[in-house]
């Protein structure tokens, strides 16, 4: 396993703040008026390579971790690689995914007493858990952790799948607003697609390439590549909200590429934004490097009305 996965970084990590992004070309609500209250806030975290630290907002980064508890080890009895038996009794160490501070991103809510959330998962196949990584999701309060924070590497897995190890990344959380994708409202996208159509060949882009989002992100709609799967929450039976997605796809050209990694050999002036393409130079940097079974994700969602914000994950590939 590539040592580089899950170190600690010891470079300074860039800074997080939010990506320019180009206008959206259109008024939804006005061109397609049955989208009216669908809107929702979102933050996209555009991941990308580089030396994050305990301190710093990232994926794949390490984690400011207490000293008091114990790194948390998978030992479910099913927890295999691809075409490959069962690791056993063995524990396995799991591996940081996410770890989010509530200063770099004011979209997030966090349970009272809290700010900073951390994702952890077994870089292993669960058969019992949807054929994927198992997570596991903390909510700290970042004082508090501080005082009693290890300077210990934590252990390693002594196996993974290496679709599941994602590879250190800063992130620059970015507000945004986007509109249903796999959510729109039943028989909506059917009886829309012919204006859908309509609109791609009069302004030369689509609304689903402009007004909805496939990338790593908090909030907003999951980045569902296959039907929606929304859980109930087991404790009221309420749908959960969306928390977070974690996704195999990155923004590589269109909108929601970041203007300042554009190419710069492009004519800006006379591309469209929705056809910009990005800047060679830093697209090996783009995303945490994880396959996610092909181009898939991993979606997080809680409870906020029941005790302790109860969550649970759905993945799709």
């Amino acid at each position: 396993m590539p040592s580089g996965h899950i170190q600690q970084g010891t470079e300074e990590a860039r800074p997080t703040g939010p990506r320019p992004l180009a206008p959206i070309p259109f008024d939804v609500e006005s061109v397609f008026p049955e989208l009216a209250g669908t809107a929702r806030e979102v933050t996209l975290l555009y991941a990308r390579a580089g030396h994050p630290r305990p301190g710093d907002s990232s994926i794949g980064g390490p984690l400011l971790w207490p000293a008091s508890e114990p790194w948390p080890m998978c030992t479910e009895p099913d927890h295999y690689k691809p075409l490959a038996a069962p690791v056993g009794q063995e524990p396995v160490a799991m591996i940081p995914v996410v770890q989010l501070y509530a200063r770099d991103v004011p979209g997030l809510v966090f349970p009272t007493g809290t700010d900073l959330l951390q994702i952890l998962w077994c870089p292993l196949v669960h058969e019992d858990d949807q054929y994927a990584a198992n997570p596991q999701l903390h909510w700290r309060n970042t004082a508090l952790t501080a005082t009693d924070a290890t300077d210990e590497q934590p252990p390693r897995p002594h196996t993974a799948e290496e679709d599941y190890l994602p590879r250190p990344c800063t992130v620059s959380p970015t507000a945004a607003v986007e509109y249903p994708n796999w959510d729109l409202p039943d028989g909506l996208k059917e009886q829309l697609g012919e204006r859908f159509e309509a609109l791609q060949e009069e302004r030369g882009f689509d609304y689903f390439e402009v007004a909805t989002t496939q990338q790593s992100k908090v909030g907003g709609y999951p980045s569902w590549t296959q039907r929606p799967n929304w859980p109930d929450c087991a404790g009221c039976g309420t749908r959960m909200e969306h928390l977070l997605s974690v996704t195999a796809t990155e923004a590589g050209v269109g909108r929601w590429l970041p203007l300042d990694e554009r190419n710069p050999s492009q004519d800006h002036a006379a591309t469209p934004s929705w056809r910009a393409e990005v800047d060679p130079v830093v697209l090996d940097t783009f995303g945490h490097d994880m396959v996610l079974g092909d181009l898939g994700g991993m979606y997080f969602f809680v409870c906020r009305a029941c005790p302790d914000t109860p969550y649970t994950h759905r993945y799709d590939c």
